[in-house]
């Protein structure tokens, strides 16, 4: 095609490509850095409290490149990707899955408060999913903000498996629904958007009664992690959720005691990222004793104190 000027287009010549962006999106390198989650990151650099090379940079997809680029946040400059740590820790009752609270109840954060690195270097870390404040059981924590990400989104769908106590028998058309897929509230419990709850169907789940008795306990497993979830499934069949524990996430299962955490080692961290991008991944054969249920207590029998038979007066012969 000829210009006005009768001069021709230059033609692109075959073969070539432009090349491709330098470096990586600037809320992965927060996140690798242990600044925050990338969703975290994103609200940081929309907020203008990332500089690359001494400019404010508000656009998400921004690259750049720590071999090259100088990267602060808050006037503070990166010094590179944070050494990635991965712990299991089991969550006791009464502690908030988040990093601060405002209603100053205790959070987990504090249970891995004085964590440190191989080296003495304290690491950030941030917990991969939430476990409300009732829940206990497994969480994971890390600063590798980029598995924390992928194990997150749904499409993955890692296997979560939870002990769960109800109070009342649910009925076995009841479990089945939940077995197939059953609607609860998207949002909180009494949230109303435009005069109208918003509802959602859930994934089919994996649900057994482990034990029996007037409040059952089911193992349940789910590949989604909705708010409130489980609650809500079982409340939508007329039961109340007395108690919940997370036993399993992929292939890890929970053996550590409440309030206690250990460093994952080399292969559990492989099976995660294997989970994360949905290959399936198989569990220890063996159950660890903090996966399992307590075995009942028997009720304690009352001892009375037991005499001699009473004798009659002896005849004289």
């Amino acid at each position: 095609m000829s210009k006005p000027n009768g001069k021709s287009e230059p033609k692109e010549k075959k073969g070539s490509q432009a090349a491709p962006p330098r470096g990586d999106r600037l809320q992965k390198i927060l996140a690798q850095a242990g600044i925050a989650s990338r969703r975290k990151a994103e609200d940081l650099i929309l907020e203008g409290r990332v500089q690359v090379n001494g400019q404010v940079i508000r656009e998400l997809g921004t690259r750049a490149d720590l071999d090259h680029d100088h990267v602060r946040v808050d006037g503070k400059l990166l010094q590179g990707r944070e050494e990635q740590r991965y712990y299991m820790l089991n969550k006791p009752r009464g502690y908030v899955t988040t990093l601060s609270d405002p209603e100053k109840r205790p959070t987990v954060m504090e249970l891995m408060a004085h964590k440190r690195g191989p080296h003495g270097d304290r690491v950030r870390l941030y917990p991969v999913g939430r476990l409300d404040y009732l829940s206990e059981g497994l969480l994971l924590m890390t600063n590798d903000g980029d598995l924390a990400n992928r194990l997150s989104k749904a499409a993955a769908g890692v296997e979560k498996t939870y002990l769960v106590k109800v109070a009342g028998v649910p009925t076995g058309e009841g479990v089945d629904q939940l077995r197939r897929g059953i609607m609860i509230d998207r949002g909180r419990l009494n949230e109303v958007r435009s005069g109208r709850r918003d509802r959602v169907i859930t994934a089919p789940a994996k649900v057994e009664q482990v034990r029996g008795g007037e409040n059952p306990w089911f193992e349940l497993t789910l590949t989604e992690g909705r708010n409130r979830q489980i609650r809500k499934m079982f409340e939508e069949i007329g039961h109340h959720v007395e108690k919940i524990r997370r036993i399993g996430y992929g292939a890890l299962r929970l053996d550590v005691a409440p309030g206690e955490f250990r460093e994952l080692s080399a292969g559990e961290v492989t099976a995660l990222g294997r989970a994360a991008v949905g290959l399936k991944v198989v569990p220890k054969q063996k159950t660890p004793e903090f996966a399992q249920l307590k075995k009942p207590v028997p009720p304690k029998s009352s001892k009375r104190r037991s005499f001699p038979p009473k004798q009659g007066p002896r005849r004289r012969g």
